[in-house]
């Protein structure tokens, strides 16, 4: 999925569930609209046509320690953000080539698990580790479908499960919130890949000064999900939308995640009470 110049439109792109199905998600226009090509494609070749990239997220899964649900999901979002934003993925960096790739064609993200000794292989791989208050969340450059280093493709995808002990406080207003649907069952580690994905569309609508301050401010950002009333009015207010394709867990054409902006940070819009 391509990062998009300040100005310009919203711009589609897929996750990818646990169980490697990509999901499809859109920025939409006002009028719901979605604009279907990455501004990075340089051809007139469809996201689909391109050859496919995957960004792995590994998630620390200690059996004596997991993390709290919210907190996993938050990092994860962080840790897209973080990787979008660091100097090797961009411009002339080592992994610009493959985020350039990856975001040209359908922005698939797979979250797997890793505890003990294949953490510690995991973490010893190009890549960045953004911890959470509970979490620890690794984010490599993204790699092709059929790629991926051995270390990481044996570890496990599916029934990465959490809970939160307690309920999550408010959001902070001057931070943006990604609301999940409260009408969608998600595994932890799907969810995981549609906060990524929120966050990412996010980001798009960023100009380079407003990135630059939620960078400089460590991306802080809530994962929160929607009353059924709030839903309702965010999936009709033009902010950022993630719908999942429903190849697993989800009907298609679900939408999963909707991206509002804070009054400080990511500034992209809020839902208008």
């Amino acid at each position: 999925m391509s990062s998009e110049n300040p100005s310009s439109a919203p711009a589609t792109g897929t996750s990818q569930d646990p169980g490697g199905a990509p999901a499809t998600s859109t920025s939409q226009e006002p009028g719901g609209a979605p604009v279907p090509d990455s501004p990075f494609q340089h051809e007139n070749v469809s996201r689909d046509e391109a050859p496919q990239f995957v960004l792995p997220l590994v998630v620390r899964l200690e059996k004596t320690a997991p993390p709290a649900r919210t907190d996993a999901l938050e990092t994860a979002a962080r840790a897209v953000l973080v990787m979008l934003s660091d100097p090797r993925s961009v411009g002339d960096g080592e992994w610009a080539q493959a985020m350039s790739d990856w975001q040209d064609a359908r922005i698939r993200k797979v979250v797997r698990r890793a505890r003990g000794g294949e953490w510690r292989k995991a973490s010893a791989l190009p890549g960045i580790t953004v911890t959470g208050k509970s979490a620890e969340v690794r984010v490599f450059p993204p790699v092709p479908l059929d790629g991926w280093p051995k270390e990481l493709a044996k570890l496990q995808v599916s029934g990465t499960e959490l809970d939160d002990p307690e309920q999550p406080p408010a959001p902070d207003p001057a931070a943006p919130v990604l609301w999940m649907s409260p009408d969608v069952d998600m595994s932890a580690g799907k969810a995981m890949a549609q906060a990524g994905h929120g966050a990412q569309l996010a980001w798009w609508e960023l100009s380079d000064a407003d990135r630059d301050a939620w960078r400089e401010a460590g991306f802080p950002l809530a994962v929160r999900t929607a009353t059924p009333e709030r839903w309702a009015a965010l999936t009709t207010s033009g902010l950022p939308v993630v719908r999942d394709a429903g190849f697993t867990e989800i009907a298609p054409g679900s939408c999963t995640v909707v991206s509002e902006g804070g009054l400080h940070y990511c500034p992209i819009g809020r839902l208008q009470k």
